[in-house]
């Protein structure tokens, strides 16, 4: 058996694949499974999503390769959307390139900038990606903690000058996975301010950008004055719209970041399929999308609403996340955050993500995702509260 690579066994098992497995081995034993664990929504595409992909799967246009940085159509959608719900003006040829999702730009951001022995800053908690993408690069990680009392900020004047010189990359999200945070505009200049000093690369991950809840409205970093000089953005479509399974994201911001990670990705994929980019077209520019995303987001509200009140009944101290699809709770005393939630799965049959699995800092919490309905929520937090209570 061929050895594999060292940056491979440096990997830990992945989170959700973990997860997976053990939800199988459950059902297998006849258990009915709340799964409140992998952040994918249970609802549908809207139907001007699933009717645009059914004109334009066969139309033969669509079916060769598609342009390397994306279709010209998509990249000038993506601009219009900038510019109407930011007031952020984007070139669609040299500020905007077409991603298979935005993971994988997240992942490859760092393989286009960072050297072995660089080193990118990483919130934690925080999705894995960071620095996964990091590691596979030959980069460091720096840790900033994202802590309750700050928060869930990185504190910037915790860096230590020598890190940030060496720096290449700063990774924030926001509204926040796992933690359901949101940001100021003042904080951003902050961010900006820094990166500017230490000739820094913000990379945001702006994937719950329309998920935001009692009349907050999510910032883009590129509305920060000079934030498009020193950030990329990236966002999809996959929580907007119901559409993790399609695979269409997108990065914007400075120009040079985006040609430099289009010339990395035109070098090892050959784009998104053309149709599902049109689609991506037709959701953005559709007349109906203000008022899917409004439904959406109170769908989500009153989910959020129902877990936090029948969690504050059970003890635990909470308040509303603004943002995400999440639910962001402390363990009780007494379990380490695995050995919280595997009490949980043996004992009730509902699945949640551990803290620590988004990072060290993750520990002593768990998080609930809202991606089941009002009534499978209610009866998830009716078996939680015959086993245990916050204390």
């Amino acid at each position: 058996m061929v050895k594999p690579a060292d940056r491979i066994q440096q990997l830990p098992p992945y989170l959700f694949a973990e997860i997976d497995k053990k939800i199988r081995e459950k059902q297998s034993q006849g258990v009915d499974v709340i799964k409140l664990g992998i952040g994918d929504p249970d609802m549908n595409p809207p139907s001007f999503v699933v009717d645009s992909m059914k004109e334009e799967a066969g139309k033969e246009k669509n079916q060769g390769y598609p342009p390397g940085y994306g279709v010209e159509e998509f990249k000038e959608a993506v601009a219009g959307y900038y510019l109407q719900r930011y007031g952020v003006e984007l070139d669609p040829f040299n500020e905007v390139l077409t991603l298979i999702g935005s993971k994988e730009g997240i992942a490859h951001i760092s393989f286009s900038f960072t050297d072995p022995g660089d080193i990118n800053l990483v919130p934690d908690p925080g999705y894995p990606v960071y620095g996964i993408g990091t590691l596979f690069a030959g980069g460091e990680s720096y840790i900033m903690p994202l802590r309750s009392e700050n928060n869930y900020l990185p504190r910037l004047d915790e860096i230590p000058e020598t890190v940030a010189h060496k720096a290449k990359l700063l990774f924030l999200n926001y509204p926040n996975n796992p933690t359901g945070a949101v940001v100021t505009k003042e904080y951003l200049k902050e961010v900006v301010d820094f990166a500017k000093k230490y000739d820094l690369l913000i990379c945001h991950d702006a994937a719950y950008s329309e998920l935001a809840f009692d009349g907050y409205k999510p910032l883009s970093l590129l509305e920060v004055e000079g934030a498009k000089e020193v950030s990329i953005e990236f966002n999809s479509l996959s929580k907007t719209f119901n559409m993790t399974g399609w695979r269409i994201g997108y990065a914007v911001g400075a120009s040079y970041a985006v040609e430099v990670l289009g010339r990395f990705k035109t070098n090892i994929d050959s784009g998104l399929f053309n149709a599902i980019q049109q689609v991506g077209v037709a959701a953005l520019n559709h007349p109906k999308r203000d008022a899917f995303i409004r439904e959406l987001q109170s769908i989500y509200q009153e989910r959020r609403d129902v877990v936090v009140e029948n969690l504050r009944k059970m003890g635990w101290p909470l308040d509303p996340p603004l943002g995400s699809f999440y639910v962001w709770a402390p363990i009780p005393s007494g379990f380490t955050s695995q050995e919280f939630v595997t009490k949980l799965l043996e004992e009730t049959g509902v699945v949640v993500t551990p803290g620590r699995g988004f990072g060290e800092h993750g520990e002593g919490y768990f998080r609930i995702a809202l991606t089941v309905g009002v009534p499978r929520l209610e009866e998830a937090m009716e078996r939680l509260r015959g086993a245990i209570r916050y204390k």
